[in-house]
């Protein structure tokens, strides 16, 4: 009788552990202040301050959607700080097609311009909204969303909650990473020919 309630606090004690581990995705936690690029001992204010976008300011509007990414490969100092930010500027009737971000959520606020967004949710529930400047939008972690732009173009800013959210864009992922013709074909229940176009 021990023997087996043994067993069973160890498979309860396993699980709580795997589920537990189930929800680290993001960045681990950090035991000092900031991490320091290797091999760096002292650090200046220059380290913690990213000029790079100031171009956006001087640069006429794009002609396609673009995003201009400040994750911890663009701005180490951002490394352990469980943050990052990007730029999303939309020309009239752009997409930024669905994608993820398998490590952090996307809260998104709308600076200029006019974009419906959605997400769709593990139970296949879609939900959208349109979006007016100083509206925000939360995305939540490894969740499929797109924004799509009206008839103005539309700058909004995106905060993540990971220094490095990672990005996978399905059309990308599904199409053009060589799975086979017939998988697809019979996924999306249509014929090959379908799925070349789409693939070319």
């Amino acid at each position: 009788m021990a023997l087996k309630i043994c067993k069973h606090a160890l498979v309860v004690v396993l699980l709580i552990l795997m589920i537990s581990h189930a929800g680290f995705a993001g960045d681990p936690d950090i035991i000092s202040d900031f991490v320091l690029p290797p091999n760096t001992t002292i650090v200046g204010a220059n380290y913690f301050t990213y000029t790079r976008l100031q171009s956006l300011f001087e640069a006429d509007p794009p002609e396609a959607f673009t995003v201009s990414k400040v994750t911890k490969v663009e701005f180490p100092a951002l490394d352990g700080q469980s943050v990052s930010y990007a730029v999303l500027q939309f020309p009239s009737g752009a997409v930024n097609p669905p994608h993820t971000h398998p490590r952090g959520a996307e809260l998104l606020f709308l600076v200029k311009g006019s974009l419906q967004v959605g997400f769709v949710d593990t139970a296949n529930k879609l939900y959208t909204q349109t979006l007016q400047p100083g509206d925000m939008f939360v995305f939540p972690t490894g969740l499929i969303h797109y924004q799509i732009c009206g008839h103005n173009p539309a700058i909004a800013i995106s905060a993540f909650g990971s220094a490095n959210a990672g990005t996978v864009s399905i059309p990308a992922a599904v199409f053009a990473t060589g799975i086979d013709e017939n998988i697809l074909s019979k996924s999306f229940k249509t014929d090959i020919p379908t799925i070349e176009m789409l693939t070319a």
